[in-house]
């Protein structure tokens, strides 16, 4: 799926809940093409001066980590502030994880909006050097 200003946004194949789950994937009326369209929205309030930061940043929507069911999104690469000169070997990623945030907004569409937004707002900080304990005292913890 292409995403706004070039941004790609590439759900991933989904996977059922596990057996004996009572975890609802999505609400009723949000499958993952709807999820994706919110990460890109929630990318979309970005200011234009981060957007070149982003170009090499793969945004992914996944089910759920499977280390850590309950995470609602992670980045995984080296921050735009610890680089050198050098690009990295892997490029970074951000992951947006559907079943947690589904599950802790009990499948409340606006309520699954506004977290998806946080958490992509979130995980585009880590990118930029910003620390969980930052985020916390900023609010967006």
């Amino acid at each position: 799926m292409r995403g706004i200003r070039g941004t790609s946004i590439t759900p991933a194949p989904y996977r059922s809940a596990p057996p004996g789950s009572s975890v609802v994937a999505y609400p009723a009326a949000m499958d993952e093409a709807d999820f994706a369209r919110v990460i890109e929205a929630a990318l979309d309030e970005l200011p234009d001066w981060a957007l070149p930061y982003l170009e090499n940043v793969a945004i992914l929507a996944e089910e759920e980590d499977p280390d850590d069911p309950d995470l609602l999104g992670l980045y995984l690469g080296v921050p735009e502030t610890d680089r050198g000169h050098e690009e990295p070997v892997d490029p970074p990623r951000i992951l947006i994880f559907r079943r947690p945030i589904v599950a802790m907004c009990d499948g409340d569409l606006g309520m699954v909006r506004e977290e998806i937004r946080i958490t992509v707002l979130h995980e585009v900080a880590h990118h930029f050097g910003i620390t969980d304990e930052r985020l916390e005292e900023l609010g967006w913890g």
